[in-house]
């Protein structure tokens, strides 16, 4: 938490808004996107997915929560505290609502659900984006299950199985407009998915990833994606990042307070 706390003052002081960027696509993501209010509606149907699991004092015997896994001492839990810690933050669900709502995705690769709030934060009045989403937890895929009937929300397939097993044989001869990084925070882990998930990439697919701030080891990562060739704009926003591959954009990076 320190070392977090320490990198985000250091991102405070080197990071910029609109006026330090000369990109028109990115001038317009931060102002039309970031700098936006999200909608009302929007952000009460989150909300309420948020407080339908913080609610839930049923207790699950849950695997495969990631960077969760550092705070819970065993693997039986109530919901209502799982999704406490391993669910998106509002600051980020608020990020997640606006940008997908600003690019429009329509075949989103979800890896990792993280107790299903992400995924609620994407398909808040969204019904014409389809979601696929991995997660290794049966439980917690029980849970995102029931969530999603109750939310009415259509096109989300839950695939319940090992990352190892199941990524390569959902990016075979696939595209996909966005994909998000939520699991396994470790650096040999994210580069896999990452060169994996590469080749269902076009010219407008644009990657998240979560918690480029979590370690030293996961800003080793952040450092190398960014570099590579086939990325050629990337903005950090700290809670995220975001990662372009649009050829005619000159390769950059940016800071944006958000």
């Amino acid at each position: 938490m320190l070392y977090q706390q320490r990198k985000y003052l250091y991102f405070l002081l080197e990071a910029s808004n609109q006026h330090g960027v000369h990109s028109p696509f990115i001038y317009q993501l931060v102002t039309q996107c970031f700098y936006k209010k999200i909608p009302k509606n929007l952000w009460k149907t989150f909300l309420n997915s948020r407080k339908y699991l913080e609610d839930n004092s049923e207790k699950k015997k849950t695997t495969a929560l990631g960077s969760a896994s550092k705070i819970f001492k065993s693997n039986t839990h109530p919901v209502s505290k799982i999704a406490k810690v391993a669910g998106i933050t509002n600051k980020k669900a608020n990020l997640l609502i606006k940008t997908i709502n600003y690019l429009k995705p329509k075949q989103i690769l979800e890896i990792g659900t993280a107790m299903s709030l992400g995924t609620s934060a994407i398909k808040t009045e969204n019904d014409a984006v389809s979601i696929l989403t991995l997660e290794e937890c049966p439980e917690t895929s029980k849970i995102l299950q029931k969530l999603f009937e109750k939310n009415n929300f259509k096109a989300i397939e839950i695939i319940n199985r090992n990352f190892s097993k199941t990524l390569s044989m959902n990016t075979q001869n696939k595209q996909f407009d966005c994909i998000i990084f939520d699991r396994n925070h470790s650096k040999k882990a994210t580069l896999n998915y990452f060169e994996e998930c590469l080749k269902t990439v076009h010219n407008n697919s644009f990657f998240i990833f979560d918690a480029i701030y979590w370690t030293p080891e996961m800003q080793e990562v952040w450092a190398i994606i960014k570099k590579h060739s086939k990325v050629t704009v990337t903005v950090d926003v700290f809670h995220l990042g975001i990662v372009f591959f649009r050829k005619e954009q000159a390769k950059e990076h940016f800071k944006i307070r958000a």
